[in-house]
């Protein structure tokens, strides 16, 4: 059972409050539901079950750092060998819908060297190291590739005055699908874009990649899909599976052979200052996790 303790931006001027039939915040800062809800509901159930002596089978919560980043926290969790599947209680749709498959995200870096030269004196005798990087980016498939796949440049670094031939560009960005081969192949054409617009101008460059997290679909078959679905069930929700093109808690711990579901806590409009969360949903989200670990 996990849920996340970092938050999306800073919350240190935080003040929440309770307008009719939810929480929010003062509207000058996110309310930090993403993933403070998913903290409430576990610590809340930690204290139902203490005080009322409900009988519950093994398990191990955890709450991790960085996922709004890195996702570090899940991915060097020490964890007990008896734990084969998990339950994350991060999604921001409501309680009733859950994550079974979610997107692997590929970050990569290009660095491309030119030659510096007056811009007006001597054009001829620089190379530009902005006009390769324009070029090759022209010729990718930015947005949605397909139905599975998507394609970013977020960062882009170059120049230096602006007369000036730039001879150094650098750029970031990411391709994310459910398929790991469409990436690896996304990611090798991209690359072979870049050699040959540096060529053309005789530029240099060189790249790095890693992945952010890896794909994942968990089977409708599986214990910790059905476990999900019957709890649901037993709180009068609908189960509700989806697919994400984000990334989570889940992403890590499947790679690392943990079969993990991210349940919807009913975070909205996360990230942003008009965050906010129903107050059913927290006592919604609540029942489920009971009925998971319940006998």
């Amino acid at each position: 059972m996990l849920s996340h303790m970092d938050t999306a931006r800073p919350t240190e001027k935080l003040k929440p409050q309770i307008l009719e039939d939810r929480i929010i915040s003062s509207g000058d800062t996110v309310l930090g539901v993403d993933n403070r809800a998913g903290i409430a509901v576990l610590l809340y159930t930690l204290e139902k079950i203490s005080q009322e002596k409900i009988s519950v089978k093994d398990f191990t919560v955890a709450f991790t750092t960085c996922e709004e980043t890195t996702l570090f926290g899940s991915k060097y969790l020490g964890i007990n060998g008896n734990i084969n599947h998990a339950f994350i209680f991060d999604s921001g749709y409501r309680p009733g819908n859950f994550i079974y498959s979610s997107c692997g995200d590929l970050g990569f870096k290009i660095k491309i060297f030119g030659k510096a030269s007056h811009s007006g004196i001597a054009p001829e005798k620089g190379i530009n190291a902005m006009a390769v990087a324009a070029n090759a980016i022209s010729r990718l498939p930015l947005g949605r590739i397909d139905d599975d796949s998507t394609m970013n440049i977020g960062l882009f670094k170059s120049g230096s005055a602006v007369n000036v031939i730039p001879e150094y560009a650098e750029l970031e960005g990411e391709i994310r699908s459910f398929d790991v081969n469409k990436v690896k192949l996304q990611f090798d054409e991209t690359i072979k874009i870049f050699e040959e617009e540096s060529a053309k101008l005789n530029a240099k460059i060189e790249f790095e990649y890693f992945w952010d997290f890896k794909p994942f679909t968990i089977s409708e078959k599986s214990h910790v899909f059905q476990e999900t679905k019957n709890a649901i069930e037993k709180v009068k929700l609908t189960p509700t599976p989806k697919i994400s093109l984000g990334g989570s808690d889940a992403n890590s711990l499947n790679e690392r052979g943990i079969e993990a579901i991210n349940l919807g806590i009913g975070a909205q409009n996360p990230h942003s200052n008009d965050e906010f969360i129903y107050i059913e949903d927290l006592i919604k989200s609540a029942e489920i996790a009971l009925e998971i670990i319940k006998k």
